[in-house]
């Protein structure tokens, strides 16, 4: 077979879009299916098996109408539209929700479209009944109340009320919410499709629950009356009341209904009973093709002839006699297979229910015991800790008490040694205080020596400066004689020259001889005198130095006990009188020759009383260099001096100058 062939014999398909009341689905339908084959593969898509509730229903020109099961869909008025659009609702409605509404999927759609028809104002509800509605509606949805998870505004986004009951009552929406939330509180432990069957039961009580409303009048130019059929019967309404009918036809007490072009007859089966005769503004509402007869003799030629109503009243009638019928026989197999499996369905969720309810009881229970035991733990644990912080509080304290007693005792001891050592202080102080008395004494008289030695070496270098002018003079008288004697002896000697050149005859002996000997005599003479002086220049320095060592001496022996008793003084806060002492040394020393003030305040006696006097050793171990020939060089033994420098100069007048000159080095020499 060719390719051409095995496309010529592929069926053609068209798309087709329906639309359920929670879902939207897509088919690819045959040319030749017709409604009823289009049904069925919506009803196996959604597995539901109790299909003679609903129906398929389009828009055309405005008006809703119903996708017909006996013939093809394309031979139908249907939109031309890509892909078709259907819309998958409840046609009919049952009497008794709980007994006939079998499948859950069944009574999911019902909850659905009743929600909606009631949200849309189509069924009226009081607004008592829409709040408890809609407690039902969020049970159905969330399941079982929960404080913490429910908090205030989760229903903010949920439709739940409709319009007209928001506009009839100044409330905002946290107040419809908290009534809201309150009736659902008292909906715990109620399953989800109870819920939802709760809210059917409801709502299957309303007047205009399940009733389809068409415009009719009793003559030809009014349309002031409704006619509304359910699954109860045919009822006739007027067109301001749709909740109280004027009158009513139950299925079971219609003979038939006839028709004859817009006219509608509905003839009771009480034969004494008035006929009701109806008038529809549209003509394919009520058009027949045939004339009047019995519902059932109706649904037998349609079935038989194949031949399909137009009238969308007959349709409605003829669908709910039929169901009304089929309620009143016995079930078929299928109807009691379907019931058997939801009374096991049923049984099984109660069981299933109780369960939960069971296990959820116990799991509360177990929550609560935990809980309790939590609490307990915590409770024991909070006492433990508050046992364990008395307990640390406690060591603590004893810790403290011990170691405030070990300090109260270690104070103890303190102050016993310490009034130990203040009563010794006391009495070093008083014996100090006698000392002190005592060293004051001899502190002054001390001074009163220091002052008496100072005059005696004022006055001593003042004789020792005289006895220098004096040395000097007979220095410069001799140095002047010796002087004139060379002037004579080189007078002589070029006399006696010229003689031997003028008379070489002579001899001169004689002569050179007697001159000689003059001058060698005035010669001796004049050195017999310079030794002498010398050696009492030179004596007299030896004995100056040893005073001058001994007055040192005593010097550093006084300062050594006043530094002592600066110590102590300090101590004793009497500085003042030190301050005085110092002031008249000073003054003593200021009235001293030139040579001695050079050892000032910081030499002679030490200012600062903080430090104590230093005690350098003083090494004179050298000679005494001199650079003259009337210079002499003397040994000095080793002294120690506690002075740094200590200077006479400008002794005497004239040319000699004495110096006296004291050097803290480790060979320390003194220059005279």
């Amino acid at each position: 077979m060719s390719i051409r062939g095995l496309k010529k014999k592929q069926p053609k398909t068209f798309k087709v879009k329906v639309i359920t009341m929670d879902a939207e689905m897509e088919f690819s339908c045959e040319m030749k299916w017709k409604g009823k084959d289009l049904f069925d593969l919506v009803c196996r898509a959604l597995g539901l098996r109790e299909t003679w509730f609903f129906g398929l229903q389009y828009t055309i020109k405005g008006m809703y109408t119903w996708l017909k099961m006996d013939k093809k869909v394309l031979d139908q008025e249907i939109p031309k539209e890509d892909p078709v659009s259907f819309r998958f609702l409840a046609k009919f409605y049952p009497e008794k929700v709980e007994e006939e509404l079998l499948q859950e999927i069944t009574q999911h759609l019902f909850f659905l479209q009743v929600k909606k028809q009631i949200l849309d104002e189509e069924i009226y509800c009081s607004p008592e009944a829409t709040v408890l509605l809609a407690s039902y509606a969020v049970q159905a949805k969330y399941g079982d109340y929960d404080p913490n998870f429910h908090e205030p505004g989760f229903l903010a986004q949920e439709e739940l009320l409709p319009k007209r009951v928001l506009r009839q009552y100044q409330m905002t929406a946290d107040m419809w919410e908290e009534k809201i939330s309150a009736w659902y509180a008292e909906h715990r432990g109620i399953a989800r499709d109870e819920a939802k069957m709760n809210y059917l039961k409801i709502a299957q009580d309303l007047e205009m629950y399940g009733v389809n409303y068409f415009p009719i009048a009793q003559n030809k130019s009014d349309t002031d009356l409704l006619l509304g059929v359910d699954a109860k019967g045919i009822h006739v309404y007027s067109i301001n009341n749709r909740f109280s009918p004027n009158k009513s036809f139950e299925w079971s007490g219609i003979r038939n209904i006839s028709y004859s072009e817009k006219e509608l007859t509905i003839k009771p089966l009480d034969k004494k009973a008035e006929v009701f005769k109806f008038f529809s503004s549209q003509l394919k509402v009520n058009k027949l093709n045939g004339h009047g007869r019995r519902l059932t003799n109706c649904v037998k030629d349609q079935r038989a002839t194949g031949k399909s109503c137009r009238s969308k009243i007959l349709q409605l009638c003829i669908g709910n006699h039929d169901l009304f019928m089929r309620r009143r026989k016995v079930d078929s197999i299928e109807i009691q297979q379907m019931k058997a499996q939801a009374r096991e369905e049923k049984a099984r969720k109660k069981m299933e229910t109780q369960r939960l309810a069971r296990e959820k009881q116990l799991r509360e229970e177990a929550e609560r015991a935990k809980e309790e035991l939590e609490r307990r733990l915590f409770q024991m644990e909070d006492e433990a800790r508050q046992a364990n912080e008395a307990l640390l509080r406690s060591q603590e304290t004893a810790e403290l008490l011990a170691e405030k007693a070990q300090i109260a005792e270690e104070e103890a001891k303190l102050l016993a040694q310490n009034a130990a050592e203040a009563e010794q202080e006391r009495q070093r102080l008083e014996i100090t205080a006698l000392k002190t008395k005592e060293e004051k004494r001899l502190m002054e008289q001390k001074m009163r020596e220091t002052e008496l030695i100072a005059v005696k070496l004022v006055k001593e270098s003042d004789r020792r400066a005289k006895e220098a002018e004096h040395l000097k003079q007979d220095l410069h008288e001799a140095r002047e004689a010796e002087r004139k004697a060379k002037q004579k002896l080189l007078d002589v000697t070029k006399l006696n020259y010229l003689h031997v050149a003028r008379y070489p005859h002579h001899s001169p002996a004689d002569t050179r001889d007697v001159n000689f000997d003059k001058g060698s005599v005035k010669m001796d003479l004049k050195d017999v005198d310079l030794k002498r002086l010398s050696f009492e220049i030179e004596r007299e320095r030896l004995d100056y130095l040893e005073k001058s060592k001994k007055f040192e001496d005593r010097l550093k022996e006084l300062k050594s006990e006043i530094h002592a008793l600066k110590l102590e003084e300090k101590q004793n806060g009497l500085y003042s009188h030190w301050n005085e002492v110092l002031g008249s040394l000073d003054r003593s020393i200021g009235n001293a020759p030139s040579w001695m003030k050079t050892f000032g305040a910081g030499d002679l006696l030490d200012i600062n009383l903080g430090k104590p006097f230093p005690a350098y050793p003083l090494n004179a171990t050298s000679s005494w260099p001199c650079t003259n020939k009337n210079q002499h060089t003397v040994p000095v033994e080793k002294s120690t001096f506690q002075t740094n420098t200590l200077v006479a100069s400008n002794v005497g007048t004239g040319t000699r100058k004495q110096i006296i000159k004291v050097q803290q080095q480790d060979s320390d020499v003194i220059y005279i």
